[in-house]
């Protein structure tokens, strides 16, 4: 099938039917058996998205600009995997890999020789999500990976946003990255308290400010209100998440966004090869991150 743009590939299994568009290999359907839709499906009005891809940059730039050994690049937020159409080079019922090379339009913004391939695998109500890097070039590369998918919220019917928690297991606070009013990196953290049980209550308020990125210090993340439809993240080896829906906006959905870095500082134009959080990878090596989003649980009642 096909969208405005990209193809639409199907996987599935006896629990969930998952779609993935080849363009950038976002995510753009997360249904479990009885056809509930877990994913955020791109409402333009707050946000066009739905599973977004991240590569070779996470958030913005100042100026949209970075530099590399002497030279200045542009690129857009969030690097141009997002609009880069990507082959499939492996398709079973259950799994699907897609892969991206460097081209003209890569070059012109990154100048390194790579291969990227990104694999989806579904195992009972999991989806596992596997990022290979590869270094094809003669230099070391620069980079940061990760993911930005937005979930519906509420789940059912019968709950509204503010039921939901988010529940990072064994944490009594989150480190906070802070950051500007317009998204870059202020060099300094805060504390962000919890409740008990490590939770974060939702709430439009929440997001007013933009993104909430916090460094990442939790095994396993739970999104949903303890009882009814839920999903999960886990992300053992990203550095940061990103959690954020459009600002100042009733969004009836959430982003968890599992990073390896962040954006660049503001007033900076950084380069790349002393960013301290940018992955570096020697020439001819493979970086590989692996990430999982689990959904289910039982039908709701309410008391």
């Amino acid at each position: 099938m096909s969208s405005a743009k990209g193809m639409i590939y199907t996987i599935q299994n006896k629990d969930l039917k998952v779609k993935i568009n080849s363009l950038g290999a976002e995510l753009w359907s997360i249904q479990d058996g009885n056809g509930l839709e877990y994913l955020w499906q791109g409402a333009p009005e707050y946000w066009k998205d739905r599973g977004l891809q991240l590569f070779p940059y996470i958030g913005r730039l100042t100026g949209g600009m970075y530099c590399f050994q002497g030279m200045k690049y542009a690129m857009d937020i969030h690097g141009f995997l997002k609009d880069s159409e990507m082959n499939v080079s492996e398709k079973t019922e259950t799994g699907i890999v897609f892969e991206l090379s460097e081209n003209a339009d890569t070059v012109r913004q990154y100048p390194f020789c790579f291969q990227l391939k990104i694999g989806f695998r579904l195992e009972g109500n999991s989806i596992h999500i596997q990022y290979l890097v590869q270094n094809k070039d003669t230099q070391k590369m620069y980079f940061g990976i990760g993911g930005h998918p937005g979930f519906n919220v509420p789940l059912e019917e019968n709950r509204k946003f503010e039921d939901y928690y988010l529940e990072f297991a064994g944490n009594e606070y989150l480190e906070k990255i802070e950051m500007t009013e317009d998204c870059f990196v202020k060099g300094k953290t805060s504390m962000l308290p919890l409740e008990d049980g490590g939770r974060l209550r939702l709430r439009h308020e929440l997001f007013d400010e933009d993104a909430v990125i916090v460094k990442r210090t939790f095994q396993k993340l739970y999104m949903g209100c303890g009882k009814g439809k839920y999903v999960e993240v886990m992300c053992p080896d990203m550095r940061y998440l990103g959690i954020w829906h459009a600002p100042k906006t009733d969004a009836p959905y959430v982003c968890l966004e599992p990073w390896t870095s962040l954006p660049s500082r503001k007033g900076v134009t950084e380069d790349i090869a002393f960013q301290k959080d940018l992955i570096g990878l020697d020439a001819g090596k493979t970086y590989e991150n692996k990430w999982e989003i689990k959904v289910g649980g039982g039908s709701d009642e309410t008391d």
